[in-house]
């Protein structure tokens, strides 16, 4: 049976909506530059820092690294999100021949891209509990203790997902078996 013109024009809409994503991407990317702004203002402060006091605090120079790791995780974390999600989402990159395509790119799907997330969420989380600890004597202990909580939480989270993720795969394969 022929689609209706109205029902034909719906499913065009709805297929053409996934292009509203394409500005939040280029928004990202902006958020990216800002991260790259934001490290070398760091990393000119932490280099002018010891060559001019002379005087080198390895606690605070470990901490401003921290910080510099910590960005760029960040940054790891919006490419992972820009181009997988454009992936994922909106339209497929037409990167086959590319010879700088991230490996991960080729498998790319809503499940891999939110494992990936979670574990780069984790990755940045327990950058700031490092730092946490080593800067422990000027922090609360409420704060100290919710930072690893909130880092057990985002644990959890990604071992659910993980888990979820395993189920539904099986699921797939086990109805894919019955075909």
């Amino acid at each position: 049976m022929p689609k209706r013109p109205l029902e034909s024009t719906l499913e065009s809409a709805i297929f053409w909506s996934r292009w509203l994503q394409a500005p939040l991407y280029l928004g990202l990317i902006v958020a990216q530059v800002v991260y790259v702004y934001l490290f070398m203002v760091e990393l000119s402060h932490l280099v002018q820092g010891v060559f001019e006091s002379g005087n080198v605090d390895e606690t605070q120079i470990m901490l401003v690294v921290l910080g510099l790791i910590d960005v760029v995780m960040i940054a790891n974390l919006l490419i992972m999100v820009i181009i997988g999600g454009y992936e994922t989402f909106v339209s497929r990159l037409d990167l086959a021949e590319h010879p700088d395509q991230p490996e991960w790119l080729s498998h790319v799907n809503a499940g891999v891209l939110k494992i990936k997330l979670s574990t780069a969420i984790i990755g940045i989380s327990s950058i700031h509990l490092l730092k946490t600890f080593i800067n422990a004597a000027n922090m609360s202990e409420h704060a100290i203790k919710w930072q690893v909580i909130i880092h057990i939480v985002f644990l959890l989270s990604a071992l659910a997902m993980v888990w979820v993720d395993k189920l539904m795969n099986q699921t797939l394969a086990l109805s894919k078996a019955h075909e």
